[in-house]
């Protein structure tokens, strides 16, 4: 079934696709796609027929497609030479999604778990390569992956290069064989980087940031949905700080968080409601559940490993900086057990999340000696101290696929895609091309 409509600029067919959940055993089970077709509207009179397509891999795991309306961002350039097909991946958006409200149908955690196996980089790409026939006639398509959808495409060149005649990527360049111990042992010297840069630009929100800490510490604050905002929770929020805009973001949801009431200070209203957007796993479940498994490749478990590498970090510890005159330290970028427990759309999901955390049979997801020998133009950028993708791992990886171009800068952060727009997109494909 398709549904074709109109946006200022664009024409829009919604599509829809039948897969395997594992395609290794194409018979046993299918779980259905949607993906939303674009088109510039000045190319909506049969001429689009000619343009050649750009798939767009969402940035998570656990989100799907943008829903943009007509030529927003980076779609205006694309749709300049490109259809672009914006994939929900398995599991989000409205491709068989994947949350406390329909995994149970599955059965109990250890089928929930079972399943769930299956909604990594790897089955992504071979989702792509069965609608590609469907979508191209059998032609090969560009790629766009914006972060998780960039491991997406690493994992693309090494699996089928074939379907591809260009891959760019914007900060998503993973390691190709980094644990993930090894990944947040990298990330929380990264996070701390970026907490000292915004106490710097904001000096007042040391004393609130402290103030708001050790408010938790001694009350217990339960948000309207139910979410349990603990210390650890509001150190989280540090997650925003990775965007181009999140350190001003911070500052004005942390300047805001008190008010007067009759039995004295109290979180206010306004404040808890914010910071239950920016908490809440309700909108995106997947990205907790398969978060860490994005990085199995071998025998060992993940087995919560962002919060184990913490205990490494002291320095992230509530209590000990209240118990002494440091800043308060926020993390991000991170999934720890406790989030199953504080929050509402997660807590019936907390043995399945258990149970992946505990597996130990994950597949390799990238081919060195084949990415040794790409022939697909590529080219990625990599932001500069990128809070979410350790910029050491993602130059040593572009090192490794032949014929990879970078483009390293500190204009942007990592949604520098999004936030750079046309601007982006334009430089990475010229890149591709050899053009600039």
């Amino acid at each position: 079934m398709t549904a074709t409509y109109r946006q200022p600029g664009v024409v829009l067919t919604d599509r829809h696709f039948t897969v395997p959940l594992d395609h290794d055993d194409p018979a046993w089970e299918t779980i259905e796609l949607f993906a939303r077709e674009v088109v510039a509207s000045d190319r909506a009179d049969g001429t689009q027929q000619n343009l050649p397509w750009l798939v767009y891999l969402q940035g998570g795991p656990g989100f799907g497609a943008n829903r943009f309306v007509g030529r927003s961002s980076w779609l205006d350039r694309a749709l300049k030479e490109y259809r672009v097909l914006l994939l929900d991946q398995r599991g989000t958006g409205h491709s068989t999604p994947a949350n406390r409200q329909t995994l149970p149908l599955r059965g109990g955690p250890t089928q929930q778990a079972d399943y769930l196996a299956h909604f990594r980089a790897d089955a992504i790409v071979r989702d792509c390569e069965a609608i590609r026939p469907q979508v191209t006639g059998g032609a090969p398509w560009t790629v766009l992956g914006q972060s998780f959808g960039g491991f997406c495409t690493v994992n693309y060149l090494s699996s089928a290069p074939e379907g591809l005649t260009a891959a760019v990527i914007a900060g998503g360049l993973p390691s190709l064989d980094a644990h993930a111990d090894e990944v947040y042992r990298a990330a929380y010297p990264r996070i701390e980087r970026k907490v000292t840069a915004h106490y710097a630009r904001y000096p007042q929100d040391v004393e609130r940031a402290r103030r708001i800490a050790d408010h938790l510490l001694t009350h217990e604050v339960t948000l309207q949905n139910g979410y349990r905002l603990t210390v650890e929770a509001f150190q989280s929020l540090g997650i925003v700080l990775g965007g181009g805009e999140g350190s001003h973001r911070l500052h004005y949801l942390l300047e805001d968080a008190f008010v007067r009431a009759p039995h004295g200070p109290v979180l206010s209203d306004a404040f808890q409601e914010e910071v239950q957007g920016l908490l809440s796993y309700a909108s995106h479940p997947l990205y907790a559940l398969v978060h860490e498994a994005i990085y199995g490749q071998d025998e060992r478990p993940t087995a919560w490993a962002a919060e184990r590498v913490r205990a490494e970090f002291p320095q992230f510890d509530a209590a000990k900086t209240l118990a002494g005159d440091s800043p308060l330290l926020f993390t991000g970028e991170s999934v720890h057990p406790w989030m199953f427990d504080c929050d509402p759309a997660l807590r019936p999901l907390r043995e399945t999340a258990e149970l992946l955390a505990a597996r130990t049979d994950w597949p390799p997801l990238y081919d060195p000696a084949r990415l040794a020998a790409n022939e697909v133009p590529v080219a990625a950028a990599v932001y500069h101290d990128d809070m979410y993708v350790d910029t050491a791992h993602a130059l040593e990886t572009a090192r490794t696929i032949r014929g990879l171009r970078t483009w390293v800068t500190d204009e942007f952060e990592h949604d520098g895609v999004r936030a750079g727009g046309p601007r982006v997109l334009d430089r990475l494909l010229a890149l591709a091309r050899d053009e600039a």
